[in-house]
């Protein structure tokens, strides 16, 4: 369980960091060729650039949960099993009444 909420930890460190960084090496033209760029362009590339890399980390985090082997397999919870065998067994109120107040009556049809 640990290591699920581990690879969940630093998955979700990535997501926020990547895009940051990539906003930040725009701003201050750490990449080479952002200089020649005007502002609205590079607003526009480290925007793009920031939303892929968020989807890339995720797609990344769905293949990884793929892979991922079922430590055991999944068994239902005791106490709701035995409440549902009971409920399957008892008769319903419709089952029991059955329309004894009889039929026609009432709804609907006028004498």
């Amino acid at each position: 369980m640990s290591g699920v909420i581990t690879k969940f930890a630093i998955t979700s460190m990535v997501m926020w960091m990547a895009p940051v960084a990539i906003v930040y090496g725009f701003y201050y033209q750490v990449f080479p060729g952002v200089s020649q760029m005007s502002s609205s362009a590079q607003t526009l590339a480290s925007g793009f650039l920031a939303v892929i890399s968020v989807n890339l980390v995720i797609g990344f985090y769905i293949c990884m949960a793929m892979k991922e082997t079922p430590h055991q397999e999944p068994q239902p919870d005791p106490t709701f099993l035995a409440n549902a065998k009971a409920s399957i067994n008892q008769p319903t109120s419709s089952q029991v009444s059955d329309d004894s107040s009889g039929k026609g009556k009432g709804k609907g049809k006028v004498e």
